[in-house]
């Protein structure tokens, strides 16, 4: 097979640059090595930057997310029994968020895909990106008995957090920066109203906990659990009498209960790799970035990756011009590390850390209260919250 782009990795980062990559009439493949039933059963968040909106629109895939998404100008933290609102259209020029699942949009991609005619080819086995510093890179991978070599000019990975991609750059080039912290995050899924009409951040002495919403009958809900924790120990009815410990008195009494859709628990990681290009192979998304999901940023970083990336390939091939190629990583990084420290900043702000010192502690209760009471920290949460600009 060729092409001009291989792309590593079916889930929405691969499958968004591959629609804008096509709609400029420019070649690719994505390899996924799960099914398309797998894909679209993954629960995810769905908190988007409008830079990451207006993506989706640029690349055709944005009419169901603006009839059927919500637009949050705000989102509560909830303290000490109390309940703050952040309004993000007062503070961050009158953007909000949108809020659509990212199973919804990865399947409006996949659509999109099918109606284009897009190549992705599911279930695939040892894939290795090969001749990265040559001047023929290829990717070679098995689908059943079969072994296929795809020739390319670019090879992007973007194939998650445990993907062959960045195996492939060598040890004595990549740099690797990570944090693991304490705590998982315990999530459930229910068909229920959600507590309220905006998201919900809770800081509470037994630990964090977040009131998010798919729908206005689908609701997900956290709690900050120890990373010795298993799903098994958490019945339905347990979790449930947990998060109304931690939501002030008001809201848990509008709290409407319901069976577990789907129950999990998430560690929580912070994870940098630099460089994000080597040669011919360029990382995107969570094969190059993790965040704890507090701030939003997983999904929204790995948008910005692909914004950066599509343009540079644009301009490679429509106008010979390779300096986005040659700045991907550093612009890329650039914006990746900003995320960094606003997932790090929100996640150190709302949890309970159980080796915490008694000077920590009233540090972390001094920065709330300092944000609570400035229009300037919560301009600057705002900001972040909404996307900074790519």
């Amino acid at each position: 097979m060729k092409t001009r782009v291989c792309i590593i990795g079916g889930g929405p980062s691969g499958l968004l640059l591959s629609q804008l990559l096509d709609r400029r009439g420019i070649a690719s493949v994505v390899l996924e090595r799960q099914s398309r039933d797998y894909v679209l059963g993954r629960i995810r968040a769905g908190v988007l930057e409008q830079g990451f909106a207006r993506l989706l629109r640029e690349a055709g895939c944005g009419a169901r997310m603006d009839r059927e998404g919500e637009v949050h100008d705000g989102f509560t933290i909830a303290h000490d029994g109390r309940l703050s609102r952040i309004d993000l259209a007062r503070h961050a020029g009158g953007q909000g968020v949108v809020i659509y699942g990212q199973t919804e949009l990865t399947r409006d991609l996949y659509e999109a895909r099918d109606r284009m005619g897009g190549t992705v080819i599911h279930d695939v086995e040892d894939v290795q990106p090969l001749g990265l510093t040559t001047p023929t890179p290829h990717v070679t991978f098995r689908k059943g008995d079969e072994i296929t070599r795809i020739d390319c000019d670019f090879i992007v990975g973007a194939d998650g957090f445990h993907g062959v991609s960045r195996r492939a750059i060598p040890k004595d080039i990549l740099v690797e920066h990570e944090r693991i912290y304490p705590f998982g995050w315990l999530g459930v899924l229910s068909r229920t109203p959600p507590v309220a009409p905006e998201l919900i951040y809770a800081r509470h002495p037994r630990g964090f906990a977040l009131c998010s919403l798919r729908s206005q009958v689908l609701s997900r809900y956290y709690i900050q659990v120890p990373l010795s924790d298993r799903v098994e120990d958490w019945s339905d009815a347990a979790f449930w009498a947990e998060l109304k410990r931690r939501l002030p008195e008001e809201v848990a009494a509008k709290l409407q209960t319901g069976p577990a859709i789907e129950k999990s628990i998430a560690p929580l990681r912070s994870f940098v790799a630099e460089p994000m290009r080597h040669g011919s192979l360029f990382l995107a998304g969570d094969a190059a970035h993790i965040v704890p999901p507090t701030g939003a940023r997983g999904l929204n970083s790995a948008g910005s990756d692909i914004h950066y990336l599509y343009h540079a390939l644009c301009d490679h091939y429509e106008k010979a011009d390779d300096a986005g190629l040659a700045n991907y990583s550093a612009r890329a990084l650039a914006r990746v590390w900003k995320a960094q420290r606003f997932s790090w900043w929100m996640t150190t702000l709302l949890h309970d850390f159980p080796d915490a010192s008694s000077y920590e502690r009233r540090l972390q209760e001094t920065e709330l209260d300092y944000l609570l009471g400035s229009d300037s920290a919560r301009a600057a949460l705002a900001e972040n919250y909404t996307g900074l600009p790519y």
